[in-house]
């Protein structure tokens, strides 16, 4: 079995809880089993804990973004023994690009990068494809023996196991959760450069597949964007999005990418229940989270 180590800022957890969902069936079949800074018991010492879980590491995942350059613990502590391994051919180091940032010039340069042609998750129009590409580029790094179908059980097999008593058990075990203002705020900028990445990979998708189609994404500042779709060179849909506006704290739509700020058609608001932070348009009694 190989051990997998995730390496990754905080910044990225939602991310790396997506990768590492993604890589189930590898769990299932018995081939890896995976380690990151989550699994540290609490009384347990913080850099013993992760030094010895990166010397133990067959694989070691970086996950890049620019919260990774930018930690200096991530950046020299974890990627620096990583490569160190990766050179004396004791661990094999694959860099994993998250998030647009400037890796190309860094020492992870001279290693290939997943997904596919070092294209950062967050660019892909369909994120689950860019995770399924990593998965399998992490499929092909393990040992053949690893990666030989899992044999079906037989009967016999199935007769060693005992059945497990279910016990009886509450149905709703889920406690409340508050959100402060800092939470909100963060989900918020996050749902938006979400979106500002799903269009700007769509519309680049949409030009490149369809003949006659032009589109044009445009940051305006780290709070707006615009985009255009052309059909035949005639403009066919326009709009504008961006944080705050008339709305304080939300996010706003403008049918229009010449559009003041202080106007919109549409807008979504961030609220909650006990469970969890979601978004609602305000022309609209729908629920997204």
């Amino acid at each position: 079995m190989t051990s997998v180590f995730f390496s990754y800022s905080h910044a990225d957890e939602g991310l790396r809880n997506q990768l590492e969902k993604c890589l189930s069936m590898l769990k299932h079949q018995g081939a890896i089993d995976t380690w990151h800074d989550r699994r540290i018991l609490a009384g347990d010492e913080l850099g013993g804990s992760i030094s010895a879980a990166i010397e133990s590491a067959d694989l070691i995942l970086l996950l890049v973004s620019p919260d990774f350059l930018a930690s200096k613990y991530c950046y020299d502590v974890e990627m620096g023994r990583a490569l160190q391994r990766h050179e004396a051919g004791e661990a094999r180091v694959m860099p994993i690009i998250l998030r647009p940032c400037d890796w190309e010039v860094s020492p992870l340069a001279k290693l290939l990068a997943a997904p596919r042609d070092g294209k950062p998750v967050t660019k892909w129009p369909d994120p689950d494809e860019a995770f399924q590409d990593i998965v399998s580029a992490i499929r092909k790094a393990l040992p053949k023996q690893q990666n030989a179908p899992a044999r079906k059980p037989t009967a016999a097999d199935l007769m060693q196991f005992p059945v497990a008593k279910a016990l009886p058990r509450s149905s709703n075990l889920r406690l409340s959760k508050q959100f402060t203002e800092s939470d909100r705020d963060r989900f918020l900028q996050q749902t938006f450069e979400y979106i500002a990445d799903f269009f700007e990979g769509s519309l680049a998708e949409l030009s490149a597949r369809n003949e006659g189609i032009e589109t044009t994404f445009k940051r305006v500042d780290a709070n707006r964007f615009t985009a255009v779709v052309y059909r035949d060179g005639k403009a066919r849909a326009r709009c504008k999005i961006g944080l705050g506006g008339m709305m304080g704290t939300g996010i706003y739509y403008a049918s229009n990418d010449q559009a003041p700020d202080n106007t919109m058609n549409d807008g979504l608001s961030v609220v909650d229940d006990d469970q969890g932070l979601y978004l609602n348009p305000l022309m609209g009694p729908a629920r997204f989270g």
